[in-house]
């Protein structure tokens, strides 16, 4: 799978674990939300080691670029919170630094 994609499914599985243990400890829904959570968190993980890089660091840091823009997302498709153009000026930037990490080109070693 590419990069990109990997990384896509990798946030929703992280944005959606938090977000059981924030309507948890947030807004008072049971204490079994977490069940699910857990499992979420760990298929953000397991997705997220997909990616093909030789080093987790740059995965790392290219993905909190796909996170932001994802997060927003999530803010308007399940918390029905509309980002304001300051959310979305912020999660282009994200992006942009995200692609030049991930997809620029690395000097080979050898």
């Amino acid at each position: 799978m590419k990069p990109i994609l990997l990384q896509i499914i990798a946030a929703f599985f992280e944005i959606a674990g938090c977000f059981a243990f924030w309507a948890w400890l947030r807004l008072g829904r049971s204490g079994w939300w977490t069940l699910p959570g857990v499992l979420s968190l760990a298929l953000f993980a397991v997705v997220l080691t997909r990616i093909d890089s030789a080093v987790a660091g740059r995965v790392f840091a290219a993905y909190g670029g796909v996170y932001i823009a994802a997060s927003l997302v999530w803010l308007w498709a399940v918390e029905r919170q509309a980002p304001d153009r300051w959310d979305v000026i912020g999660a282009a930037v994200c992006l942009v630094g995200a692609a030049i990490i991930l997809l620029g080109p690395r000097a080979t070693t050898g």
